[in-house]
């Protein structure tokens, strides 16, 4: 399988779902004449991150939420990643991704680890999700995951194993340190070392689409990347500038990485299992 995919490295008005919706159409058709089939948005696209109490006025019932409908149903017939606030039936709010096509939201991924350290305060507006599913899709089987997800090496493991080709994650990451001789920001060295990681030891593709702008003093830099299943950059976004990174997958690399490579194959999820269900009953009793 093989198909053009777009990151939409984008900037958002906070609490603006009408121009975000608006700013997403336009990249959507953007890419959709490029040649791209899937256009993938960062986190928060919809609504923009630092929401604190617009948290409320924000979020969508996938239901019968207007953007999100508007969007799956967009002419272009391009399918999407976009990220949104969502409002469950009970009334909790999560960070949330949705994969639109056809008319329809396909899947939906909760975000499941909320930073709560330095600037982050998820926590306090969010619930974590508590699932974690790979999506069917017309392009093959795909998972998501949002910012700090990754951080957590399990998500894209558990992923992996349930059969993903290519791993999507949405990034809301802030621009922060310098590396090196001063011209390397140190966050984006940090998430192109744990890209590669991820896209190496899992044979999967690996996207990852980070936005741009400011918000309350808070910069987010970009640098959006999509890595092939032997940890090489394939495409690569500008830093701090808006951008619209184009790229070929082609799931036979998967393929041949997994036969040259067959570390999925070879791993022992029954020890996995239980040896965590073991130092799982030790923590507990030692708590």
């Amino acid at each position: 399988m093989k198909f053009k995919i777009a990151l939409a490295q984008i900037n958002t008005k906070l609490g603006n779902l009408e121009a975000n919706t608006r700013r997403h159409d336009e990249i959507i058709s953007q890419a959709a004449a490029a040649g791209a089939s899937l256009v993938v948005f960062p986190e928060l696209s919809l609504s923009g991150y630092l929401l604190k109490d617009l948290t409320l006025d924000a979020a969508l019932d996938p239901a019968c939420a207007g953007p999100l409908k508007h969007l799956a149903a967009n002419e272009t017939q391009t399918a999407c990643v976009v990220g949104f606030v969502e409002q469950s039936q009970d009334f909790k709010f999560y960070n949330a991704v949705a994969y639109l096509d056809a008319g329809t939201v396909q899947h939906i991924h909760r975000k499941i680890y909320l930073p709560t350290y330095g600037m982050f305060d998820e926590k306090r507006f969010f619930a974590a999700g508590d699932t974690l599913r790979t999506a069917d899709t017309r392009f093959g089987r795909l998972g998501f995951l949002v910012c700090e997800d990754i951080w957590h090496f399990s998500t894209s493991y558990l992923l992996a194993h349930q059969g993903a080709l290519m791993i999507v994650a949405s990034l809301a990451g802030p621009g922060r340190g310098v590396r090196g001789s001063g011209d390397m920001l140190g966050s984006a060295t940090s998430w192109e070392l744990l890209a590669r990681t991820v896209a190496q030891f899992n044979t999967v593709f690996f996207v990852t689409v980070n936005r741009v702008g400011f918000e309350d003093g808070l910069n987010f830099f970009g640098g959006s990347l999509v890595v092939d299943p032997y940890g090489n950059i394939v495409a690569r976004g500008r830093v701090f500038d808006e951008d619209l990174v184009f790229a070929e997958i082609d799931f036979d690399l998967v393929r041949r990485a997994r036969a040259q490579v067959p570390l999925l194959r070879d791993e022992k999820l029954e020890l996995t299992l239980r040896e965590l269900e073991r130092v799982s009953r030790e923590k507990f009793l030692l708590e």
